[in-house]
């Protein structure tokens, strides 16, 4: 039987760029959404299709700053009187001030905050907001793309609703923002899957980041080395993730599903396929946890939407075929869902190096983290 599942997007996400020639493409989300449409994804029994509402300012203030709201609702007015720089949003950075973008971001906000509640009310078993992810944004300032950090404030209110939150971040870069905020504190499990900060933005969260104080075992941060492929990551994820899942027993699994590690991504240097993510999101499929997914990271906008296809298939537990519906394959001229079979890129000591990096990088947590949580380091 399919898990009742619930996929949430508004059109106005796809229109707003951050600046002609970003590389966040807003059009990813419509682009997913249309190909979920076409496989007749939200006609399937079980499924939902949902408009999220704008968050409000008190949801915001949650996490952010009351200076750092004001000052995002100005700037999307025009009003640049604050100081778009203390804020870090420059026009020449990552961050360009946009009009529209407080109300864009509070969609995306409110989007994640109706997933959380979908899954704690036991309305949905999985509930997907392919707008959120936003993982970088820190309380007083934009960061990554990132202006609101919806990830936080969506943890925040399952928190606030007595539940036990694990977090799991597929993105090729690190989730500072979500691994910073609950650094200190027991009461989230966040592990956070990527690229190593040596190579990628934001240069941060090395194995040995585990956390403070109460919270020292509770962040978990796995780098890997570029090239890494499908079979090295997912037996660095085997090798850490369910084990810590069960032993922290947590009501609701909350996961970051960027799919810029795939290997055509323009930005990253991650090797990842869609065979193997078809693999990971069935791996956190099978938790057997109610789950919140958000979206996050992709500048591959036809590897996005495919990925983020098959995503909501595993939410449905179902695999979609092969050749794509012709409503969506005459329209943009996309025949095939997975991508064909590669033949190996790396020679024998590049290969070598890649299982290295990651097996030091699970030797770490598993020393470092497992016996936090009553695990041997050898467990199997």
């Amino acid at each position: 039987m399919a898990m009742p599942a619930a996929f949430i997007y508004h059109p106005a996400l796809s229109t707003l760029a951050l600046k002609e020639g970003h590389v966040l493409q807003p059009s990813r989300l419509q682009y997913t959404y249309e190909l979920l449409e076409s496989y007749g994804a939200f006609r399937r029994p079980g499924s939902r299709l949902l408009t999220p509402e704008l968050a409000t300012e008190q949801d915001l203030l949650t996490f952010h700053s009351p200076e750092y709201v004001r000052a995002v609702r100005a700037f999307s007015q025009g009003d640049l009187s604050a100081g778009p720089e203390r804020f870090n949003f420059s026009d020449e950075g990552d961050n360009p001030v946009t009009a529209g973008m407080y109300e864009s971001a509070c969609l995306s906000v409110g989007g994640s905050l109706l997933a959380a509640r979908l899954v704690a009310d036991g309305d949905c078993h999985a509930a997907f907001n392919v707008a959120g992810g936003l993982h970088h944004a820190q309380p007083g300032h934009a960061s990554g793309f990132c202006v609101f950090n919806d990830p936080v404030i969506a943890i925040r209110y399952l928190l606030e609703r007595g539940l036990r939150v694990a977090y799991v971040d597929i993105d090729a870069h690190h989730g500072d923002g979500v691994n910073d905020a609950f650094y200190d504190t027991d009461r989230v499990l966040t592990i956070s899957l990527h690229e190593s900060g040596s190579y990628l933005f934001p240069g941060t969260g090395e194995a040995t980041d585990t956390g403070r104080g109460p919270g020292e075992g509770y962040a978990v941060n796995l780098p890997l080395a570029p090239s890494t492929g499908d079979e090295v990551y997912l037996v660095a994820f085997r090798q850490v993730v369910p084990p810590l899942l069960r032993a922290f027993r947590p009501d609701v699994l909350v996961t970051q599903l960027g799919v810029d590690g795939h290997y055509r991504d323009p930005i990253t240097h991650l090797n990842l396929t869609t065979a193997g993510y078809l693999l990971l999101f069935q791996e956190l499929a099978a938790s057997g946890l109610p789950w919140v997914a958000l979206g996050g990271g992709g500048y591959d906008v036809e590897a996005v939407a495919r990925c983020w296809c098959i995503a909501y298939g595993a939410m449905l537990d179902v695999v979609w075929p092969e050749l794509i519906p012709p409503s969506y394959r005459e329209r943009y001229g996309l025949a095939r869902l997975y991508d064909p079979p590669r033949e190996p890129s790396l020679d024998s000591s590049q290969q070598a190096h890649v299982r290295a990096f990651a097996a030091g990088s699970v030797r770490t947590i598993r020393e470092r983290v497992f016996p936090r949580h009553g695990l041997r380091a050898d467990a199997p």
